[in-house]
């Protein structure tokens, strides 16, 4: 699961940081293991982005739904004059490759960088540049790790995770191979929200898709998202 924080500053990176927590929060009511390989977070507050790695039975059949924008309105906490804002934050979701699956990129198509890790993660964090960032440059694809304490570790992780992006890509576009992909690919674009949280004037979160709703925002921030994913996955009849 890879998350980013929309246009608008710091309402934008807090509310990808409050999904973030609403996703672990359910991934522990369902008893998924999961990692947070990358974090990119905002000095004055939240997070640009987040990669999170998740392992569990079916995490990919689940989760494939939350593919989207996801749009929040609320009085922002951080307006004095108590207005209300909008922002958006998009979720991309993508299996994990199996190790016998081979995926054909031309390294001449990689740019490797390597940075100096920040967050959590222990006494090796900031000391080396364990960090790496992989960008494929024929679609600005990029991935990256910084959970690892090596840099080959987090070179090795940030690499699957590229393919992973690169074959549902391929797979989207019915392209033979990587190398069709054509033009630049960027994220979902912002608009096409695929479910709104409304905290102000009045508490519901609904899908767009399936129309499910949910008064109850606190709870759905808990972690209590099992209705719109059931939902969601019984309107395309899986």
């Amino acid at each position: 699961m890879v998350i980013h924080a929309g246009a608008g500053g710091l309402e934008a990176t807090d509310w990808a940081e409050m999904l973030m927590r609403m996703y672990t929060r359910f991934f522990e009511r369902r008893n998924f293991k999961f990692d947070i390989t990358d974090l990119n977070n905002e000095e004055a507050g939240g997070i640009k982005s987040a990669t999170i790695h998740i392992k569990g039975s079916f995490a990919y059949g689940y989760l494939k739904g939350e593919r989207g924008v996801h749009r929040l309105v609320r009085i922002s906490p951080f307006d004095s004059s108590k207005r209300r804002h909008t922002s958006f934050a998009s979720i991309d979701i993508f299996p994990e490759l199996n190790d016998d699956m081979s995926v054909e990129i031309d390294p001449k198509d990689l740019r490797i960088d390597t940075y100096r890790a920040s967050g959590a993660g222990g006494q090796h964090v900031n000391k080396t540049d364990s960090a790496v960032r992989i960008t494929h440059i024929p679609t600005g694809v990029i991935a990256s790790s910084q959970a690892e304490r090596s840099q080959t570790q987090n070179k090795e992780t940030a690499m699957k995770l590229l393919l992973a992006k690169l074959t549902q890509i391929k797979e989207e576009e019915h392209r033979e191979k990587i190398e069709d992909i054509q033009g630049n690919y960027t994220q979902i674009a912002w608009g096409s929200q695929i479910r709104s949280y409304v905290f102000h004037p009045y508490t519901l979160v609904k899908d767009h898709r399936t129309n499910f709703e949910v008064g109850n925002v606190e709870s759905v921030m808990d972690g209590d998202i099992d209705g719109f994913i059931d939902a969601y996955l019984a309107n395309k009849g899986e």
